[in-house]
This record gives C-alpha cells, sequence and structure tokens, in this order.
C-alpha cells in the first residue's frame, strides 16, 4: 500500500497517542515501585533483602509482560533485621574450653563488649574534663588518640597520673601501705573454674590477707607485690608489656587469667579505685590501701569494670 505524507502523519500521531495512554495509565516506572534516575539508597527497602529474595539474581526466568499489557505489581519485601551478634559470656573449664584451645580466647575489644553488656554501661568516650585535668598535670596526650603514648585514656580528675618506671628516683625513706590479694570471686563462680584449679582455691579466698607492709619512697605497686609475695612464699608470674610500660600480672598462687572463664583475671585496686594503667606505673604514697582481686567478669564483679575509674 503506498503510504501518502498525510499517512504518514497520521500513523505516528496514533502510535504518540497510545505511548502516552501506556504511561499515564499505570504501567510507568516511577508508578511500579520504581524510580527513574539516581535515587537515594537510604530510602530503598530492598537493601535489606537477600539476593534470594529479588527476581532474576537466583537464575529464574523473568517474565516481561507483552506490549499494552499490564504488569503485575512488584510488592517490596519486608525489611529483614540482622540479629544482633551474641555477646560471648564466660565459659566453663577455664583455658581449655576457650574458643581454640589454650591458643585460642577472646580478642580484647570482645572482652569489653562483654563486658559492657554484663555490668549496662559502655566504656567508650572520656570525659573532657578528664582530659583537661590530665594535661594541666603533666599527662601528654596525643590529640589524635586522646591517649597517651602508652594507649592510657586520661586520668579520672583527682586520681594519682602514672609514673613511668624509667623515669623514678628511688630513696632509702621509707613508708607503709597495706597489701592484700584474693580470689573469692571464684567462690561464686566454681562451675566456670579449671577443674584442676579447685584446690588453690582458698576456702574464704584470702590468699595474702590485708597486711601492713614497708616499701621504699618510688617504689610502685609492682614492686610490693612481687617481694612480698616472694616472702611470703606465694606464687606468682607477670609478664613485661613494653607496648603499655608496665608489667602484667598473668598469675598469683598458680590462678591465672582464664582459669575461670575468658573474661577472668587479676585485676588492682589502691584506696578502692581501679587505675586505669599498669601496676608498674603507680607509685605507691603513704598509707595506700593496695588490694589484688581475682575478676571473673572482667572487673564487672569486683566493681572495676574496664579500670573506669569506678
Amino acid at each position: 500500500m503506498k503510504l501518502t505524507k498525510g499517512k504518514v502523519i497520521a500513523v505516528l500521531a496514533i502510535v504518540v497517542a497510545l505511548a502516552a495512554a501506556f504511561w499515564y495509565g499505570g504501567n510507568a516506572p516511577g508508578l511500579q515501585g520504581w524510580t527513574v534516575g539516581p535515587q537515594d539508597s537510604s530510602s530503598s527497602a530492598m537493601e535489606s533483602v537477600q539476593p534470594s529474595a529479588v527476581p532474576g539474581t537466583t537464575g529464574e526466568e523473568v517474565t516481561q509482560p507483552e506490549p499494552g499489557e499490564a504488569a503485575d505489581p512488584v510488592e517490596a519485601p519486608e525489611p529483614t533485621e540482622t540479629p544482633a551478634p551474641e555477646t560471648p559470656t564466660p565459659s566453663p573449664n577455664g583455658m581449655a574450653a576457650r574458643p581454640g584451645g589454650l591458643e585460642g580466647g577472646m580478642t580484647a575489644g570482645e572482652k569489653i563488649a562483654a563486658a559492657e553488656t554484663i555490668a549496662g554501661v559502655s566504656s567508650a568516650g572520656v570525659v573532657n574534663g578528664d582530659k583537661e585535668y590530665s594535661e594541666a598535670n603533666g599527662m601528654v596526650i596525643d590529640p589524635e588518640t586522646g591517649k597517651d603514648k602508652y594507649l592510657t585514656d586520661p586520668v579520672p580528675e583527682g586520681k594519682p597520673l602514672p609514673v613511668e618506671p624509667q623515669d623514678v628516683e628511688f630513696s632509702d625513706v621509707t613508708h607503709t601501705c597495706t597489701l592484700s590479694v584474693r580470689c573469692d570471686t571464684i567462690l561464686d563462680n566454681m562451675d566456670w573454674l579449671d577443674p584442676e584449679k579447685t584446690e588453690l582455691v582458698p576456702e574464704d579466698g584470702v590468699i595474702f590477707p590485708a597486711t601492713a607492709v614497708t616499701f621504699y619512697e618510688g617504689e610502685s605497686v609492682f614492686n610490693v607485690l612481687q617481694r612480698e609475695m616472694r616472702k611470703a612464699g606465694v606464687h606468682m608470674e607477670f609478664s613485661d608489656t613494653p607496648m603499655y610500660n608496665s608489667a602484667y600480672i598473668e598469675g598469683i598462687n598458680n590462678l591465672y587469667e582464664f582459669d575461670c572463664g575468658e573474661l577472668s583475671g587479676w585485676m588492682y585496686k589502691v584506696n578502692d579505685w581501679f587505675p586505669n594503667y599498669g601496676c608498674s606505673r603507680y607509685q605507691l604514697r603513704e598509707g595506700d590501701v593496695i588490694e589484688w582481686v581475682y575478676t571473673c567478669n572482667l572487673g564487672v564483679d569486683v566493681g572495676g569494670f574496664y579500670s573506669t575509674g569506678s
């Protein structure tokens, strides 16, 4: 059939009319749950959908509607919530029960997260006043980390700042302090204790009763503990940790960290405060009361969660 110019124009007009009817008749992408052009990812309901729930992502064939036929509405799946990871909890049988056996265990971050859940508090953030107090009293804080060069958070206001062992000058002047070592928290968690360590726990949990001891000016909490445990014939094992510029107490009376759960170990407090730095950096003063306590919950059970100054 021979088309005249007028007929061609008429055909084009019909095609345009049909296209407009199709677009505004309910099949426009904007009316089918789709957005033409860039879309704000934060408003997309598809972000939380698993790939298998999206047509075409599992190898299935997707049927396209015929021209002029209305496509079935696509219902966006309900957003799915990702369950929060379970908080690690102390496990029985001490080190043998740690993930990976004797060489496994929780990371420091996992321990802190677990203890935060148990204590119902958060260790995040540093009180600005503490930072100002620490800096004003000579503690050098790195502005990028908010800690000193040994990764120590600012000390709570009114508490003594750490003194580096290499900077201490000892003298023959003597002072007196009180020292005690106990593990009574284990008595409340015997089911967590390594069975081989049961006989090492005193009936009252006291390994070294509160005793007045003498120390030399300049000595630290570590110096006193090491000397007094040796004099009393009580086993003690420690390791040097250059990163924190302090000794770390691994075990006393053959009771070690992880022996009573993954959050267990030795902590110290002076005058009812748990310092947030190592025992080698705490320089003693006349009349100080030192308490070494065994915790089964990273300090929660002894009132010293994460050494936050509680």
